[in-house]
């Protein structure tokens, strides 16, 4: 049986299959990398498989994004179309949570990505996510917020609209059924 934090032999191949088959769909996202050589620092990385999948369970489509020469690590994205729907209606971290009165969501950003093992994305990764496709049309998605904003209370989120992308801000504490999280990970 697996442990929380290890994957079975049938959801290692099945994860697998899965970040392979949307690597190949998606090839614009990665050019010039090889399915092969992530593969293979996939099966070197089993920790990093967990994160994945937890990043697939909650409807995040992880793919890879990028390849970066200086550390040799694979980047992946949440990719989904919107915002992941796992992490939806969530405040930006505990103590934006902490703070409502009342009508608490059950978790919030920060929490969740460290729980998964991913960071959130900052704002120069979500605008170089939209230049891969067009991600959060419907939806909006929190991103890294700068220490001196969140110290004000504040939080940022961005989405797309008019084929262009916003970066917004919020009070940390605020939640809606349209924004969630997009993270990073990498292996």
């Amino acid at each position: 049986m697996a442990t929380k934090k290890e994957l079975s032999p049938e959801q290692r191949e099945e994860l697998l299959r899965t970040l392979k088959a949307r690597f190949e769909k998606n090839m614009n996202r990665h050019k010039g990398l090889e399915w092969a050589t992530v593969q293979a620092k996939l099966e070197a990385n089993p920790e990093r498989l967990w994160s994945l999948i937890e990043m697939e369970r909650t409807g995040g489509e992880p793919d890879v994004v990028g390849y970066d020469r200086e550390t040799g690590e694979y980047i992946f994205y949440d990719c989904s179309a919107e915002s992941p729907k796992g992490r939806r209606s969530v405040c930006y971290d505990r103590e934006g949570q902490e703070a409502r009165k009342e009508h608490k969501p059950e978790n919030n950003a920060i929490d969740m990505a460290a729980a998964m093992g991913i960071e959130l994305l900052t704002e120069e990764e979500y605008r170089a996510l939209q230049k891969l496709g067009e991600f959060d049309t419907k939806t909006s998605s929190w991103v890294k917020t700068p220490p001196a904003i969140r110290e004000l209370g504040g939080a940022l989120f961005a989405d797309r609209r008019y084929d262009t992308v916003f970066v917004y801000h919020n009070s940390a504490p605020s939640y809606y059924a349209a924004r969630g999280f997009r993270g990073s990970l990498r292996v």
